[in-house]
């Protein structure tokens, strides 16, 4: 099947010169990146490379001012400059003089420096898998290469899961190069390539999301485990953003797994999804309660009494619910000036409609998982931003790219095992297998009687 081959091959290529892209391109900001929290990942990071607390807080002091001063606050509106025109040594000063003062009223303990309160940092110290992930690099480049290059491995790491997603799904290479191309050029690259973690739990949720697709497409095992690494690796990341994943993949399975039953389609492999993503959400759930890490009533105490700094509120809840409803209504708002994200969430909902595909309603479930994530955060600090919330762009990642493949006329059953990717491809034409319907058995796809 010489024609296959080719297109393997011209596919991989396409691969590799969008991954070099967008290398080059980060090459023009090494540094500029980091937000204010960027130096309690690094302190961690250095603390679990060797260094003393204290030397660790001075060195991630010094990446942090110093990326301060080179951020293009224009286009970087996480920048970690505090105020217009501090200087580096000035910002030194300010965060020096704020672990003087907090080592001094009790944070003497734990990974991070003491850049704030003991509870706020214990926020920090809940997430050691990004820090753990951050020590080969810092140790091997220092802060400054080491950061640029760990969120560079996270963002080419998460495009390609998005490729290998689309592909599995039964879409063609020219859909999967699309959809890796759409993941580097959205914020979902931007917030890859920040120096926090939500670039590395957001690559972690494209390996969740890749797993569900392999759960359908009769690669259970396979499919299984990566559902399950994935969240347990999210776990040690970001937890509450497993927790949330997980959540709405199930409540989105249930929800098929139903929809399927009254069509009387077979819908037990969904079903079994929508087990295993529940279990899943319970231990996670499960998991940070025993290990007491901050939660839910936490997150809503942080918000209202700036970190910690003023006292809890008795009942948090009516004050959180009226920061939801003020954040809310000012993001509408930005949406209708910038309508860039319902662009193209208007063009992921005609793909929803337009194209049967078994990948759509994992995209669904994941944009979802990002809106709940922003639902917790109702900061209007947050508004410009996109890290809280990023989850919600994987949607027309995922989605748009198959708008390029066209809808299929053919019945021929796919047999899967044929290709490792997922997807056969007839030798006598470039012609790519089309996206599974909701209703086909996990595993078939119908074939497309046009050339790609």
């Amino acid at each position: 099947m010489p024609s296959t081959r080719r297109t393997r091959r011209l596919g991989l290529v396409g691969m590799l010169l969008i991954a070099v892209a967008f290398a080059g391109l980060q090459l023009t900001a090494v540094t500029g990146r980091a937000s204010p929290d960027t130096k309690n990942y690094l302190s961690y990071a250095l603390s679990l490379s060797g260094e003393d607390r204290q030397e660790a807080g001075r060195l991630a002091i010094g990446y942090s001012c110093a990326s301060g001063q080179r951020a293009p606050l224009d286009f970087i509106p996480w920048t970690s400059r505090k105020a217009a025109g501090e200087s580096e040594e000035q910002c030194v000063r300010r965060l020096n003089d704020s672990v003087a003062y907090w080592s001094g009223h009790g944070n003497t303990s734990g990974m991070t420096a003491p850049f704030a309160n003991q509870r706020f940092m214990a926020i920090f110290e809940a997430r050691p898998g990004y820090p753990l992930f951050l020590v080969p690099f810092v140790t091997a480049f220092g802060p400054t290469w080491g950061l640029w290059l760990a969120g560079l491995v996270v963002a080419l790491a998460g495009s390609v899961c998005v490729l290998l997603t689309l592909r599995v799904a039964g879409a063609s290479w020219r859909a999967g190069l699309a959809g890796q191309a759409l993941y580097l050029a959205l914020p979902t690259g931007t917030v890859a390539m920040n120096p926090l973690s939500d670039g590395l739990s957001l690559a972690l949720g494209t390996a969740v999301v890749l797993g569900c697709v392999l759960l359908l497409r009769d690669r259970p095992r396979a499919g299984a485990a990566l559902v399950a690494g994935g969240l347990a690796l999210m776990f040690l990341v970001r937890y509450s953003q497993a927790l949330l994943l997980a959540a709405a993949l199930a409540g989105v399975f249930l929800a098929w797994s139903g929809w399927l039953r009254l069509k009387r389609g077979g819908s037990a492999p969904v079903l079994r999804a929508a087990g295993l993503c529940g279990a899943l959400a319970a231990i996670v759930y499960t998991g940070a309660h025993l290990l007491s890490w901050p939660m839910g009533q936490d997150s809503a105490q942080d918000l209202l009494t700036h970190h910690y700094q003023r006292p809890d509120l008795p009942d948090p809840w009516p004050e959180f619910f009226v920061q939801e409803r003020i954040f809310w209504t000012a993001w509408l708002r930005r949406q209708a000036t910038y309508p860039v994200l319902p662009v193209l969430l208007a063009l992921s909902a005609w793909a929803l409609l337009k194209r049967r595909s078994v990948v759509l309603p994992i995209a669904l479930a994941a944009g979802a998982a990002g809106l709940l994530n922003q639902a917790g955060h109702p900061n209007l600090d947050q508004l410009l931003g996109y890290r809280l919330i990023v989850f919600v762009w994987l949607l027309p990642a995922l989605a748009i790219p198959l708008l390029l493949d066209r809808p299929s006329t053919d019945t021929a059953p796919h047999d899967a095992s044929r290709d490792p990717a997922g997807a056969e491809e007839p030798s006598d034409v470039t012609a790519h297998a089309a996206p599974a319907t909701a209703g086909d058995t996990p595993g078939e796809v119908r074939h497309p009687t046009s050339r790609s």
